[in-house]
């Protein structure tokens, strides 16, 4: 099979550019012959013989609205000058203008848009004008994209649903969760001190971007001052946050421990108890994934992507991202109890291990390939892909 994979960046170190690195790996394990439009590529991948690499460099464009349109316009040249070379394209959402067969789906700005916590409500300014613009225009771009794809793959049922409110058929949409690297997000001990974080005492771990409410840190300070018990690690870019402030005002100065911005994550995750992330919007947290492959109890909330997978055995998911009570409520049961995070936090490792990067990357080369070979036997692969009838291989609702 001749696969094509558009997308900015293939390589890890960077959530969707993973997700695309390790189905390029398949791909060239199983023997298929690769092309790759994207901007940034894994060095392993470019020197590779199966590789055929189209960079479509877009640095030192003014902003990443500019770099992505730029992105879209010559990735779809390319592609209407050698569509006819290659069975099957794989884009992720507006990256491209052009018609693909499968668009993996790891946002959906129409629902980002319509969230109280995006940024043009919080921020009456330039900037948010901004980010208003840029969703605007991605929310109808990607609309159009999702209606010429065969089959539109959702990073979460999250994003699933998402996708049905704006108009994608259930029908043509398939599940796939994102992975995680169990080798390197592994249980185990580490040494705290070294860390920088407190000893002897019961450590949650909060993980994300603290300068914009979205990720929901206020909710969980609030609902720490009614955990006496409970130290709280917040790993996060820390100059513009105004959540220091709020620690020390709520009396927290000596349990939330601000560690910064951090490479060493699964180093973290194997130090502390718990893992607390109830965000106010997420399409599908890579983080989640890895707090659970790391043995960790977790504790979420159903506006979180990938929410689904933390049953009543590894975590909690609350229905309010903001009750303060019910959070507070679900850190004291766990803290209250050893055995029951012990248990939980077997169940999580157990979870984790049915969502590795490979089993991830299995899944969509068999998709690609099961379209391929219908491709093949069907009477009109004359059509272009946006005319194609639709046949997918994974049953009749698309769904895990």
């Amino acid at each position: 099979m001749k696969l094509c994979i558009v997308t900015h960046k293939i390589k890890k170190g960077d959530g969707q550019g993973r997700v695309n690195y390790e189905v390029a790996k398949e791909a060239i394990r199983r023997g298929h012959n690769l092309t790759l439009l994207a901007s940034e590529v894994a060095p392993e991948l470019e020197e590779n013989s199966q590789v055929n690499l189209i960079k479509i460099p877009v640095k030192g464009y003014p902003t990443e609205f500019v770099r992505n349109f730029i992105f879209a316009q010559k990735s779809a040249d390319w592609l209407r000058k050698h569509r006819s070379e290659i069975d099957l394209v794989k884009v992720n959402g507006a990256i491209n203008l052009a018609a693909a067969d499968v668009n993996a789906v790891h946002f959906v700005h129409s629902s980002w848009l319509r969230s109280p916590v995006h940024i043009s409500r919080n921020r009456r300014d330039l900037y948010g004008f901004y980010q208003w613009l840029f969703t605007a225009f991605n929310a109808r771009w990607e609309k159009q994209a999702f209606q010429k794809a065969q089959v539109v793959v959702a990073v979460s049922e999250k994003v699933a649903q998402e996708l049905v409110n704006i108009g994608v058929p259930r029908s043509r949409i398939k599940v796939i969760v994102n992975g995680v690297d169990l080798e390197e997000f592994t249980p185990g001990e580490s040494n705290r001190q070294k860390l920088g974080l407190p000893e002897n005492v019961t450590l949650a771990l909060f993980a994300g971007d603290i300068r914009t409410p979205r990720k929901n840190l206020d909710t969980v300070l609030h609902a720490l001052v009614k955990v006496p018990d409970l130290h709280l690690a917040v790993v996060g870019h820390i100059e513009g946050s105004p959540f220091p402030q709020l620690a020390a005002s709520l009396g927290l100065s000596d349990r939330v421990h601000f560690v910064g911005f951090r490479r060493d994550i699964p180093e973290i995750m194997r130090s502390v108890d718990l893992f607390i992330f109830p965000s106010r919007y997420e399409a599908c947290s890579l983080v989640l994934l890895e707090a659970l492959s790391s043995g960790l109890p977790v504790i979420t909330a159903t506006a979180t992507g990938g929410a689904e997978l933390v049953t009543p055995e590894c975590g909690i998911v609350l229905t309010d991202s903001n009750d303060i009570e019910a959070l507070a409520v679900a850190m004291m049961s766990l803290v209250s109890v050893d055995m029951l995070m012990q248990q939980m936090s077997q169940a999580a490792r157990s979870v984790a291990e049915q969502h590795s990067w490979t089993t991830m990357a299995q899944t969509y080369v068999d998709l690609f390939e099961e379209l391929s070979k219908n491709a093949e036997h069907r009477s009109d692969t004359d059509l272009s892909p946006s005319t194609r009838p639709l046949t997918l291989p994974f049953g009749a609702t698309g769904a895990n």
